[in-house]
């Protein structure tokens, strides 16, 4: 799956939810996802932004992650993902994502 076609997908998914009150962008080699989580609905795009949290990882990962195949906590922990900013954002985007 490539960038533009996994934030075509967290656009579907996010254009349902409601306001979570931050921003954050998923930094991958291939570019960004930015989610704007202030605004309703959440807004997906591959804006650069600043964010108030930033989660690096592989595209493959975030495939997995945004799929289901991947859990969150077990990707930090083996360092497949790395947060800069709030780490309590990253923990709101369970909900977010799936």
């Amino acid at each position: 799956m490539t960038l533009q076609e996994l934030t075509e997908k967290m656009k579907a998914g996010a254009g349902s939810k409601s306001a979570f009150g931050n921003t954050v962008k998923f930094a991958t080699p291939e570019g960004a996802i930015f989610i704007d989580g202030k605004s309703t609905p959440v807004a997906v795009s591959n804006d650069d932004n600043a964010a108030d949290c930033t989660i690096k990882m592989a595209l493959s990962d975030l495939v997995d992650l945004v799929g289901g195949k991947l859990d969150g906590m077990s990707a930090f922990m083996t360092g497949k993902l790395k947060i800069e900013g709030d780490m309590g954002v990253a923990m709101k985007l369970q909900s977010i994502l799936r």
